[in-house]
């Protein structure tokens, strides 16, 4: 396929996030076509049995009304394709027709923790993970399959495919049986095998799925939209739409962190620390999990459940200032001078330790306790655990690497930014692209393009947030702290 080269060509990039949807148009260079964003916000629909869910038709309704928005905002532009973006770890079932049998079950839905029990003890965790590059988990696909069905037999009889929510707006927009699940989306499912670029035939075994009930894996672009799509949007009828990639790929690719000297770490719904790279192979270490950008690029990582949405949660149950007065006292506050003890863990551990029955503890609270301080006290909390994701891929990717501040919780709190770097002791440059994901499935449609390689294309970077290290000596005893809690609570010793 070849990129038309003109200077009136433009990339459609849909971004459908943890909490929002995004839709903007990119030019051929990867800038950012002012005044073409959309973005709808949404919340996922969280239960206390751990459930965290969203009706797939509400997400289709969202992106096609963020697509709306932004061909208005683009008039007459030409658009060249579309890419996009969505998180990973989705699972929906779809009946013959191609409609729905559940909900779409969320990276931060915990009901399958029992499953993941049941086949950790059944099969070699370190096995799996050294193929996959996935634990086994209440994250990823194996665990909600076996839950779904043993919770929901009748749903799961009427399953005919098994589908990522990409998949199902793709299929709605094309029609049954023309979609396939792109190499990054399936890398991150746990049924995928990261080093033979196919499904994973051993954990199949172990499942009540066949690989027949999975979509292809290519990452071919699709063409033709439906009539009642193709009549909606004439603009996109006939140009290829490339297969989803996921959301934390496609934020180091935008923020511009593709190569294993640079280190992004992102604050948005959730949180990650992620280096990205080109290879043929790789040899999956414990610890961290390995995905794929696509089939020539890995992607390292730890990810935390909590991240901004903790500190939605917060705002949303104490008596907190307005955002800038906050930010304001958040700014004067000495480090871990609070006297608290946060285990930021209220969605659950994804990392480090991946304790799947893991919540939220706060030790050391009393009558003099303020929100702030309580705030404060979160912001730091993540940052700690960020610090043990540091090391974790300090031992499995080894080197100097320059650290890129990525997503909204970072970007819009100097003070969260200026934690980040005296907990991890080591400078935080804040990444000059505002919406990451949203430019690197850009960038990387219009590398399938031919227009552009993702390594030579420079990403705009802010000021430099540099430690203070007699802070950095506090935060470390702070550590100590919380994992001596975090032991205790989980019993892990």
């Amino acid at each position: 396929m070849k990129f038309t080269n003109s200077e009136t060509t433009n990339v459609l990039a849909v971004d459908v996030g943890s909490s929002s949807v995004r839709a903007a148009l990119y030019d051929q260079s990867g800038a950012h076509v002012e005044g073409t964003e959309v973005k709808l916000d949404y919340d996922l629909e969280y239960t206390q049995d751990g459930g965290a869910t969203k009706n797939a038709d509400e997400i289709l309704d969202l992106v096609s009304r963020a697509i709306d928005g932004a061909l208005s905002e683009a008039g007459d532009a030409a658009i060249s394709c579309v890419a996009a973006s969505t998180f990973w770890h989705s699972l929906l079932g779809l009946d013959a027709t191609g409609r729905p049998t559940t909900q779409i079950l969320t990276w931060a839905d915990r009901r399958s923790a029992g499953e993941a029990d049941d086949l950790r003890a059944r099969l070699d965790d370190s096995a799996v993970h050294s193929r996959t590059g996935c634990v086994l988990h209440s994250s990823y696909l194996p665990a909600k399959l076996l839950w779904l069905q043993r919770e929901y037999p009748e749903q799961f009889e009427r399953t005919e495919r098994w589908a990522s929510v990409g998949e199902y707006l793709y299929e709605r927009f094309f029609g049954p049986n023309r979609v396939d699940v792109g190499t990054s989306m399936a890398s991150a499912t746990g049924l995928f095998n990261q080093h033979r670029l196919a499904w994973d035939a051993e954990i199949l075994e172990a499942l009540p799925v066949e690989e027949a009930q999975l979509s292809p894996i290519s990452d071919d672009p699709v063409q033709g939209l439906q009539p009642e799509w193709a009549e909606r949007w004439p603009a996109l009828a006939d140009v290829p739409w490339f297969p989803p990639v996921g959301d934390g790929a496609c934020s180091n690719v935008g923020s511009g962190c593709v190569t294993d000297d640079r280190l992004a770490l992102m604050v948005g719904t959730s949180g990650a620390m992620r280096v990205l790279w080109k290879s043929d192979e790789v040899e999956i270490p414990d610890g961290p999990w390995c995905y794929r950008a696509d089939a020539q690029r890995f992607v390292m990582g730890g990810a935390l459940s909590n991240g901004g949405n903790l500190i939605e949660w917060l705002r949303n149950t104490l008596r907190l200032p307005e955002p800038e007065e906050a930010e304001e006292q958040l700014s004067h506050m000495a480090p871990d001078s609070h006297g608290l003890t946060f285990l930021p863990l209220l969605a659950g551990e994804r990392g480090p330790a991946w304790a799947d029955r893991a919540n939220g503890t706060v030790a050391g609270l009393s009558m003099s306790s303020t929100p702030v301080e309580i705030l404060r006290a979160a912001m730091e909390s993540v940052a700690l655990r960020f610090a043990i994701v540091a090391e974790q891929l300090e031992s499995a990717s080894p080197g100097e690497k320059e650290i890129v501040a990525t997503g909204g919780g970072l970007l819009g709190s100097p003070t969260w930014t200026r934690i980040m770097a005296d907990v991890l002791g080591r400078p935080i440059v804040l990444s000059g692209v505002k919406e990451a994901s949203s430019r690197g499935a850009a960038l990387l449609a219009l590398e399938r393009l031919g227009a552009l390689e993702i390594e030579g294309v420079e990403a705009p970077l802010g000021d430099t947030v540099k430690p203070d290290l007699g802070r950095h000596r506090i935060y470390r005893k702070a550590l100590e702290r919380q994992k001596r809690l975090y032991d205790a609570l989980l019993d892990t010793r």
